[in-house]
């Protein structure tokens, strides 16, 4: 957590701190108190300094009795070493709020007009949610998409800690200026698309964290979501709300998908930002839309895949091989660093979760000592239901990785079958003798000479290209190396 310079306590007892407000290079920053109150930005070398997070270690704590080193290896569920993601997740927060509050500065006479219409045609019961008078809206949206298990809402949350949540302002420039400011709020999608759900959430978290009335008095009354709509647009100005997080997207299906788009579309329209967090499983579902509103904040959409195998990898697995409480210490060798990405496919929850078992079990046994054994052995007893998932991954089937929404690998510039090609590449250890491997033995050459185009092996056109040597049908060819499933047993089932 955020420790608060100027601390000050509001009556429901929820901790604030009171504003103070700095200069900032940028001259349309300095003209408004909701961006002059917020955290002064920060360079790269700051910033991973600020989203660092080293757990508790000493050298000595080997010699500490095994009951406790168990527990004491669990500290490192607590490590946070930043990567590049974590400073584009960085920078896109930062990047969200300030320009979003650009127009809505409270002494600003367009806003504050705007302000007080639509509280009018609120009351008034005349509120046209396509509307938006003479204001124009410097409010953007952001996405941060990736694989399950890879540490998105961790990273979320290690870049909120760092900024206040809530602010306290009573003097702007010798003018009497009294507001709270909401500087962000964290709502997750509800599982069942209902946006009404969502919105008495949003209504909740601000009773809760502001000690205000909002849920009793609009909820109380039945009130429809249509009218809802327009009072949560209300009463995020009132509080200057810079920016609203919906984690879990992927939750949004398609029944409630259309109600629930048109809801985040109207709340950028009005000026509120928005930053959304999924698995792939959603980015099919936003990805048209999120692609329009992404441009009024330049290019705010991040995909986080699993690791390659590489430098970014060995660079993560590094930091963590350094923390072992087991008494004989290991060295980090490059043995190590390819059963891990094996067991794990660079998915950072699993590298951690693999590291601790590894050690829990060490001392445990009373080997007292990682090994490459130890490590296999942990890994097929503690991952065993992930194996489906981590098979598919292994493999780079674009069919066999489908079946699992949240672990689709996303790219947004090359094709499925070369993205899967380039994967394969990556992969440092061969496939298992169990598995499927997909080579084609070599043919003798016709006696007609055909040119072809050579591709290379580890092309899907090479496969078609040697099939059609053993006369056989791209079908066939792709049925074998599993890109497609038998037809015939849907036909059976059809029949049934």
């Amino acid at each position: 957590m955020m420790i608060l310079s100027n601390p000050i306590f509001l009556p429901n007892g929820m901790e604030a701190i009171k504003a103070e407000y700095k200069e900032f290079p940028l001259e349309e920053f300095n003209q408004n108190p909701l961006i002059q109150a917020l955290p002064p930005l920060l360079d790269k070398a700051a910033t991973i300094k600020k989203l660092m997070v080293k757990p508790i270690y000493k050298k000595e704590e080997r010699n500490v009795d095994s009951a406790y080193r168990i527990y004491m290896v669990n500290r490192l569920f607590q490590l946070f070493t930043p990567l590049p993601v974590h400073i584009e997740v960085w920078n896109m927060i930062h990047s969200l709020i300030m320009q979003g509050y650009l127009a809505r500065n409270p002494f600003d006479k367009d806003y504050k007009q705007y302000i007080n219409e639509s509280g009018k045609e609120i009351i008034n019961r005349s509120y046209e949610i396509n509307s938006r008078h003479n204001f124009r809206t410097t409010a953007g949206c952001g996405t941060f998409i990736g694989y399950s298990g890879i540490g998105k809402t961790t990273t979320i949350n290690r870049v909120l800690s760092n900024i206040p949540q809530v602010i306290v302002h009573n003097q702007y420039k010798n003018i009497h200026y009294n507001q709270i400011q909401l500087v962000w709020l964290k709502l997750e999608a509800p599982s069942n698309s209902s946006l009404k759900a969502l919105c008495l959430q949003f209504f909740m978290k601000i009773d809760e964290l502001l000690g205000t009335n909002n849920y009793k008095k609009y909820v109380s009354r039945n009130m429809s979501v249509d009218h809802m709509l327009p009072l949560i647009g209300q009463v995020a100005h009132n509080i200057g709300l810079g920016l609203l997080i919906i984690d879990e997207t992927q939750n949004i299906k398609k029944r409630g998908a259309d109600q629930i788009m048109n809801f985040f579309v109207y709340l950028i329209n009005s000026g509120i930002n928005l930053c959304l967090i999924g698995t792939p499983g959603a980015y099919d579902l936003f990805g048209k839309e999120l692609r329009m509103t992404r441009r009024l904040t330049g290019n705010a959409e991040i995909i986080y895949n699993n690791m390659k195998y590489g430098d970014e990898f060995t660079f993560l697995l590094e930091s963590i091989w350094k923390y072992q409480w087991t008494r004989k210490f290991v060295p980090f060798n490059e043995e190590f660093e390819k059963l891990f990405y094996e067991e794990t496919q660079g998915i950072s929850d699993l590298m951690i979760k693999l590291f601790v078992y590894s050690q829990q079990q060490a001392i445990e046994n009373g080997k007292e000592e990682l090994s490459v054994e130890l490590i296999k052995r942990v890994a097929k007893q503690k991952f065993r239901l992930l194996q489906p998932m981590l098979n598919a991954i292994r493999s780079g089937n674009p069919h066999k990785i489908a079946k699992y929404e949240d672990i689709r690998r996303i790219e947004l510039e090359q094709p499925v079958v070369s993205k899967n090609n380039e994967y394969k590449k990556q992969e440092p250890i061969k496939k298992k003798s169990n598995d499927k491997v997909k080579i084609v033995e070599k043919v003798e050459k016709p006696t007609t000479k055909v040119k072809h185009k050579q591709y290379k092996e580890d092309d899907l056109r090479y496969l078609l290209q040697e099939g059609e040597k053993q006369d056989k049908t791209p079908y066939q060819v792709l049925l074998e190396d599993d890109y497609i499933e038998d037809a015939a047993k849907w036909i059976e089932v059809g029949t049934l």
